[in-house]
C-alpha cells in the first residue's frame, strides 16, 4: 500500500504563491475538508468520494495549499510512494 509523503511528514512542500510570492500553506488533505469524520475513515474509501477521478488508481494525494497573505489557493497532487 502507498503511502503520502507529505501526509507523513517525509517531505515538506514549498510552493511559492505566484500573486504575492509568500510560501503557500499545507492546510491538508482535500478529503478532510469535505467530510469531518474522512480521517477516521479507510482511505480508499475516501477517495472514492474525493471529487477527483483518478486519486485511488494513480495513487495520488490532494493536498490544498493556501495563501494566508493574499487567499489565493490551489490543489497540489502528490504522488504516494
Amino acid at each position: 500500500m502507498a503511502i503520502c509523503p507529505v501526509c507523513n511528514s517525509l517531505k515538506v512542500l514549498e510552493i511559492n504563491c505566484p500573486n504575492c510570492g509568500t510560501l503557500l500553506e499545507n492546510d491538508g488533505k482535500v478529503a478532510d475538508f469535505l467530510d469531518p469524520y474522512s480521517h477516521y475513515e479507510d482511505e480508499e474509501t475516501v477517495k472514492m468520494g474525493d471529487g477527483y477521478p483518478n486519486t485511488a488508481k494513480d495513487q495520488i494525494c490532494p493536498h490544498l495549499m493556501v495563501c494566508h497573505n493574499c487567499g489565493y489557493d490551489k490543489v497540489v497532487f502528490i504522488k504516494e510512494e
